[in-house]
């Protein structure tokens, strides 16, 4: 048996092990969710809220942009406070402030240490007990605490009204005038809130530990780390360490067996001619420039929001564009542009593979292409609708924001995408399928693209598992199959599996050591990558397995980094291996960049809040952003740009292609993102987590911390990274329009040592 036969059975086996252990454990999810109660009412019977209150609260979150202003559970924005933990502590401190003027007549803070002790005894007594009725589904609260509910309900009210008195906190949250309009829907939010806090302070039937596992830190009501939480955090640690041992011991016995390749003295894809529908995937790389631009512009409004509240340098901007909308769509561009970048690398090199193009193929193409354009434009404008308070919940659901992060688009457009993916699927497979037939060297790379192609099209449907009342613990659950395992997962695969084929056919790599390197990194990836994303279900009203599960999976994600030192060094070597590949020197170093910040920003950043105890104090700090801009900008935005520009190389083989721009975009981009993660990010989110220690996680999302002089002068720190970057994008785009727009030259271009081609065809149209 080959080793490539052995490679696919043991690809096979993770694949079905992983995803039926995510499945089981989902069950878990469902059946050990917090309980969502018909009512809540008093011991005299009174009722503060019903089932549908609460579940109407949760839709009207969801207008106001849901996880795009503030957080809950932890998931989400980081400006405005995370609800569920801000609910929870002022409730805390309303119940003590009321026993102890009752029955001290002094403030809690004017009492002597041990009424206080008395007084926390109580408190975690009364907040922790389970008065979950499973028969009746009624949750009993007393009248003390009834009292305080409505308290805190009345601040909530007004936060998000237009309670002049709360207009201060409100600018510090970066929310604008008026969120929620209706008092019908003030009312039902609340009830959320509650909820949500509810489930963090409760402890499970029989139980010592809350619904989240504790979460969050709250030494008031005893929210500390669980045991599981210490010996899991233990076993990730050793696992990641003996994962790494393991790579290494194999790496060494394997390396430099294989004779390098003999390099061509011409460049092997000089003679490829791009067919129409090749020339027709122009237009998304134009599309894709575009929202980069957009969406860097929207990243330094939103990140101008930390400081200034609700307006951009005095102009009052949160009256037509408030954060949560500028948020939503800086995060669902980034989704979008990358995205498109490789939808449109494989509708480029599928006929490239194949030398098959299909009929109607560039019809297809461009079809596609209008129905990508129709869902930016249509889910960008249904949430700004929404936010603005200009639809129902039930058309909000289906055409404004869902209101979770990364996947809020409205659910028609969610579907509307689904189905272009499918389409898009369809496209690559039909030009893709004479190369999957040939018996070759490149056929095991040819099929792994062809399965992640799969794998993209139809992972993206579990964006579609949830409904509008569907569990917030089992929407959290599908949500991250599509942040995780599409984003991160099989896009990973399908960009290795090109980038092997684009290195093949320039005869850098052997196509035999390509197959197997790509399918052996495929598998040890995917080993940790399915189960890993579990790592972000701790807290969610999740059980222990999840958190074991998550801990060990997550910590293997990190040993295929340690190597990437590697993978960047071989990559470099190839862009000086002969002169004509100075033509794809900067697609190259884009993705030597690719590798190294999957070492910092996927590998250091993303272990350094993986551990269960790391991420319990980290979850919704500036830590989290941090790895998110490094991770995503820096690993699969990086690898979007160098696949563009690998297949605008082939477009356009004129030789007014600028490398001093492509320098200046590369470098400044590169250090722009260093700049901003290392100046603001870093230190930001590492005081957050001293605050969040020493003081509870409300403390480090409150405005009385976040408005501090230091804190402030951190979140400008950050301008000099953003300017750097934003001069990158610029560039970039300044690139992307000269190649397309400006006039072709006569030029030439060195091929082999001496001969020249003369360039005169502009790209395709």
């Amino acid at each position: 048996m080959t080793d490539t036969r052995k490679l696919w059975k043991v690809l096979a086996a993770i694949m079905l092990l992983s995803f039926g252990t995510l499945l089981f454990l989902g069950r878990e999810i469902y059946l050990s969710a917090p309980p969502m109660p018909s009512a809540v009412k008093t011991t005299t019977g009174a009722t503060l809220f019903g089932k549908d209150d609460i579940e109407t609260g949760r839709e009207v979150w969801q207008t106001t942009g849901g996880q795009q202003l503030g957080s809950i559970w932890g998931h989400g924005a980081y400006v405005a406070p995370d609800w569920s933990a801000d609910w929870l502590h002022r409730e805390a401190t309303g119940l003590l402030e009321l026993w102890a003027t009752r029955d001290h007549g002094k403030s809690f803070a004017a009492l002597d240490l041990p009424q206080q002790a008395a007084l926390k005894a109580r408190l975690q007594q009364e907040l922790r007990t389970n008065s979950y009725d499973p028969s009746t589904g009624v949750v009993t609260v007393s009248a003390d605490r009834a009292a305080v509910i409505a308290q805190v309900a009345r601040h909530y009210q007004g936060l998000f009204g237009s309670d002049l008195e709360l207009n201060t906190l409100r600018a510090q949250y970066a929310m604008k005038q008026g969120t929620i309009t209706d008092p019908a829907r003030l009312e039902a939010l609340t009830a959320f809130f509650f909820w949500t806090a509810w489930s963090t302070t409760t402890n499970r039937p029989n139980d010592d530990v809350t619904y989240t596992s504790n979460w969050p830190s709250e030494p008031l009501v005893g929210n500390v780390p669980t045991a599981p939480t210490f010996m899991w955090t233990f076993v990730s640690i050793f696992v990641m360490l003996a994962g790494i041992g393991a790579l290494a011991w194999y790496h060494a016995s394997v390396q430099g067996k294989e004779p390098a390749p003999v390099v061509p003295d011409s460049d092997p894809l000089r003679a490829l001619k791009p067919t129409p529908s090749m020339k027709a995937t122009a237009k998304y790389f134009w599309v894709v420039t575009a929202l980069i631009v957009v969406q860097v512009v929207l990243g330094g409004i939103t990140a101008h929001y930390a400081v200034e509240g609700q307006g951009f340098y005095g102009f009052q901007l949160s009256e037509i564009l408030p954060y949560s909308v500028t948020r939503s769509w800086h995060l669902q561009l980034a989704v979008l542009w990358i995205a498109t970048a490789w939808l449109a690398t494989g509708l480029y090199i599928a006929p490239a593979i194949s030398g098959h193009e299909p009929k109607f193929q560039r019809l297809g193409v461009n079809f596609l292409f209008t129905c990508l354009l129709i869902i930016v434009v249509g889910a960008l404008g249904g949430q700004w609708f929404s936010v603005m308070q200009k639809m129902g919940l039930g058309a909000n659901f289906w055409f404004g924001h869902q209101g979770y992060e990364y996947t809020d688009i409205g659910r028609f457009w969610q579907a509307f995408l689904f189905i272009g993916l499918m389409l898009w699927l369809g496209l690559v497979g039909r030009a893709l399928w004479p190369a999957l037939k040939r018996r070759d060297d490149g056929r095991s790379i040819t099929m792994l693209l062809f399965l992640s192609t799969i794998a993209i099209g139809l992972f993206y449907g579990a964006g579609l598992m949830w409904g509008r009342n569907t569990h917030l613990s089992m929407v959290e659950y599908w949500r991250w199959w599509v942040v995780h395992l599409w984003v991160e997962g099989f896009f990973e695969v399908f960009a290795t599996a090109v980038i092997a084929f684009l290195f093949t056919k320039l005869g850098l790599v052997r196509g035999r050591s390509a197959t197997n390197a790509v399918l052996f990194a495929t598998v040890v990836f995917l080993t940790g990558g399915v189960l890993g994303t579990l790592h972000h279900l701790y807290w969610t009203g999740t059980p222990t397995s999840v958190l074991a599960f998550g801990a060990a999976f997550s910590a293997l994600e990190v040993v295929p980094l340690v190597l990437i030192g590697f993978e960047a060094y071989e990559n470099y070597k190839h862009s000086k291996a002969k002169p004509w590949i100075a033509a794809y020197r900067w697609p190259i170093l884009f993705f030597v960049a690719v590798a190294f910040w999957n070492m910092v920003g996927a590998g250091l950043f993303g272990f350094l809040i993986n551990p269960p105890l790391a991420l319990y104090y980290m979850q919704g700090l500036n830590t989290t952003p941090l790895h998110g801009h490094t991770a995503l900008f820096g690993v699969y935005g990086m690898l979007g740009i160098g696949l563009m520009l690998f297949c605008m190389r082939g477009l356009s083989r004129t030789a007014f292609w600028d490398e001093k721009l492509l320098k200046g975009a590369f470098w400044t981009m590169n250090g722009g993102l260093a700049a901003m993660a290392l100046l603001s990010l870093a230190p930001q989110g590492l005081l957050q987590v001293h605050a969040a220690v020493t003081h509870g996680f409300w403390y480090a999302r409150s405005a009385e911390f976040l408005q501090q002089p230091l804190m402030q002068t951190i979140v400008w720190m950050r301008m000099p990274g953003d300017v750097l970057f934003s001069v990158g994008v610029g560039l970039l785009a300044l690139f992307v329009f000269r190649l397309f727009v400006g006039k072709p030259k006569q030029d030439t271009v060195a091929v082999g040592t001496s001969a020249t081609v003369e360039q005169t065809a502009g790209p395709g149209r």
